[in-house]
């Protein structure tokens, strides 16, 4: 980050409770977005070679745009192994979160591996209870 980006000390303390919640570390970017990281532990290859990249074994969480009612933009992404996308589907929308893309990044991937990404506006803890508990079967 180029600048140090002014942020009320109430957006601090929800970012570090959001990231608390979600059992990941949590950082604030120019916006302000607070932005939540955390590994996954996926036992794939990609052309035959295991990875441990962070390209492959990351989680990310954010929330940014608060109302005057407390609701953001919140937004989350995972991949996880194609026999649980029905399950990870299924447990966040019936959260009443929107899952907004199912897709691959790698080819040649074993076992196969797809990326779920999902949005709301909703209170940023609010959304990070629900998607804890959404992606707690993962592991």
């Amino acid at each position: 980050m180029a600048e140090q980006v002014k942020v009320s000390q109430k957006f601090k303390r929800l970012c570090t409770q959001f990231g608390k919640i979600l059992g990941g570390e949590s950082e604030i970017e120019e916006g302000p977005v607070c932005f939540v990281t955390r590994m996954t532990n996926l036992r794939t290859t990609i052309l035959g070679r295991r990875s441990l990249s962070p390209l492959v074994q990351m989680q990310m969480f954010s929330f940014e745009s608060i109302d005057k009612s407390g609701r953001a933009l919140c937004l989350g992404e995972t991949a996880v192994l194609q026999n649980q996308v029905n399950r990870l589907v299924s447990n966040l929308r019936k959260r009443g979160i929107k899952v907004t893309a199912l897709h691959n990044h790698w080819l040649k991937e074993n076992p196969r591996i797809i990326y779920v990404h999902w949005e709301a506006v909703d209170n940023p803890l609010v959304f990070a209870r629900k998607t804890k508990e959404s992606i707690a079967f993962l592991g």
